[in-house]
């Protein structure tokens, strides 16, 4: 194919891709070095293109055909994606290779954006690629819900969804949400219990009687409505407006990586959770006092009772007007922007001697990476946590430690 000197959105050209970058598209050059990020396409495959965007230093593309596929490649499992459901776009990779080419993602980040070459990252074991979410968000058209297509507002009812929990597929396709916009329905795996939130409304949601239906107008007024899940042993309380990790088996796996980030705790180890939600991390690693900072009302109210046989502190606060108090250990699980500039201050604060950040996007995960260790906290380690197969997205907990945490102490 005779090569294209300035191509514009709707040109056809053949691309080679070098690896896979955050989000999920293949990075590939034209001939004049500009950057081509393809979706679509795996790391060292030759793929023909139809260029979506160009601006004067990245042309966008969508693949078109496939030249030299990579060794990774399969047929998408899910008939859905073909009528343009955007909701699982790594379905083209073999399950077994998804978390590998995730970590080098996370290499890739920690290279460019931290300047550091030589941090382990552990792609972690793969966990089931069908039926796991138990959490689904979804837009509603026309009383019926359905996922938006990739980079696009359009809505694509869908007739089943591989990867949601067969208790979630239920309501996702034969649920009616009339007068809704979008639904989150959210079941727990391991207690049978269901939710649907509405919004604007529930009004005209029709559902099983077993469903427990609530509308964000309800909620806004004041109504709780939960459910539970068992973890670990545990039986934690869910709100309507909490965050829980859609998936039990990875929530669990997750907490056991956080585990072996800071290691065993004893009754005198002094813990802090930051951004911690339910208290997910505080119940399942058997902290004992731990100090729990969450901005969430609905969050804290959870964790008050799903720490209620603790010796718990738990905060309704934002961590940027938390005080630091000193710590053996620190949790910190922020949203996918990151800890920023005060989280990272917070984290410090506390002199704690080891620190497990939870990621869920590999350059806030190298921003956060970079700013503590300027603050003395050395990277030891990333381990990832596969929550999110079919899908690009990626969790990573960093082990970091304090360098000469004695001084750190002393001045803290």
């Amino acid at each position: 194919m005779d090569p294209v000197d300035d191509p514009a959105p709707g040109s056809i050209v053949e691309v080679s891709t070098l690896r896979m970058v955050a989000g999920g598209d293949g990075l590939g050059r034209l001939d004049d070095g500009r950057v081509v990020l393809v979706e679509g396409a795996l790391p060292a495959e030759r793929v023909t293109v139809e260029v979506t965007e160009v601006r004067p230093r990245l042309v966008r593309a969508r693949t078109v055909d496939v030249v030299v596929p990579a060794p990774e490649r399969v047929d998408p499992p899910c008939p859905e994606l073909a009528r343009g459901c955007g909701g699982c776009d790594l379905q083209y990779a073999a399950p077994a290779s998804q978390p590998g080419l995730k970590a080098d993602v996370v290499l890739d980040a920690l290279r460019r954006i931290a300047r550091l070459d030589d941090v382990p990252v552990d792609p972690g074991a793969p966990l089931p690629a069908d039926g796991y979410r138990t959490t689904v968000r979804a837009a509603v058209v026309a009383g019926s819900a359905g996922f938006r297509a990739r980079r696009s507002t359009e809505v694509v009812p869908v007739g089943s969804c591989g990867v949601a929990h067969p208790l979630v597929e239920e309501l996702l396709v034969d649920g009616v949400f009339d007068d809704a916009t979008e639904v989150v329905i959210r079941v727990g795996a391991r207690t049978g219990e269901r939710m649907v939130v509405a919004h604007p409304t529930a009004a005209g949601v029709v559902a099983p009687g077993d469903v427990r239906v609530v509308g964000t107008d309800e909620l806004s007024r004041g109504r709780r409505a939960w459910i539970h899940e068992e973890l670990g042993g545990h039986r934690l309380r869910v709100s309507a407006q909490s965050f829980l990790q859609a998936r039990p088996d990875g929530a669990e796996a997750l907490v056991a990586a956080v585990g072996r980030a800071i290691g065993d705790l004893s009754s005198d180890t002094t813990l802090v959770d930051l951004y911690g939600g339910i208290g997910l991390f505080s119940v399942l690693l058997g902290a004992h006092a731990p100090v729990l900072v969450e901005r969430s009302a609905a969050a804290v109210a959870d964790a008050r009772v799903n720490l209620a046989d603790r010796d718990a502190t738990t905060l309704k606060l934002a961590v940027r007007r938390w005080r630091p108090t000193a710590a053996d250990v620190v949790v910190a699980d922020p949203a996918r922007a990151g800890l920023g500039a005060d989280g990272v201050a917070a984290v410090a604060g506390t002199a704690a001697t080891r620190v497990a950040l939870v990621s869920c996007d590999p350059a806030s995960l190298a921003r956060d990476v970079a700013s503590l260790g300027t603050l003395g906290y050395r990277p030891l380690g990333v381990e990832l946590v596969d929550l999110f197969p079919q899908t690009h997205h990626l969790e990573a907990v960093t082990t970091l430690e304090l360098v000469e945490p004695e001084r750190r102490r002393a001045t803290a």
